[in-house]
């Protein structure tokens, strides 16, 4: 019954906040108006906005992936900051297809997010169905190698550490 009421507590509580920064008071008045609208926006949009249900497992692989994504994205200033200051007839931008095998949005949106942070790269397109990966990249060397490189560094540990649940 309270879950009927209250499908997504946390989201009410976030737009409860979001509410309260906005009009940036705390007065008896604003947090009853805020608590109904979270409730009531929760309410009316939270299943149809609400992501699979999932389980973050391996938060060791966590960290290890979020070192090793600051250690790349540091390397690859360096590169790009080289290759900028160097002659423009050593860049070779192009565009590649990753093809995914992640299925889960979150998951998704990290890679996304990784690929994007790193100097460099970017996700210029996710197909409809989710499974190929469109990347601008600024200096491509070997096409096959930086799939390669994407997938085993990146899309492996996120397919662990996102587990999708049966709803």
């Amino acid at each position: 019954m309270l879950k009927r009421l209250f499908p997504h507590p946390w989201l009410s509580v976030v737009l409860l906040l979001i509410w309260l920064l906005l009009v940036n008071e705390a007065s008896a008045g604003h947090l009853l108006l805020g608590a109904l609208l979270g409730w009531v926006i929760a309410l009316l949009v939270g299943r149809r906005l609400w992501l699979r249900p999932m389980a973050l497992r391996r938060p060791d692989l966590m960290l290890r992936l979020a070192g090793r994504v600051l250690y790349d994205i540091v390397h690859a200033n360096v590169e790009v900051a080289a290759l900028v200051l160097g002659p423009m007839r050593r860049m070779q931008p192009a565009f590649i297809q990753v093809p995914l095998d992640l299925d889960h949005e979150m998951a998704l949106t990290a890679l996304i997010s990784i690929v994007s942070l790193s100097p460099g790269t970017l996700c210029a397109e996710l197909s409809d169905d989710r499974r190929v990966l469109l990347i601008h990249v600024l200096n491509l060397r070997d096409e096959a190698r930086l799939v390669d490189t994407i997938k085993s560094r990146y899309e492996a540990p996120l397919k662990e550490i996102f587990v999708c649940l049966p709803s």
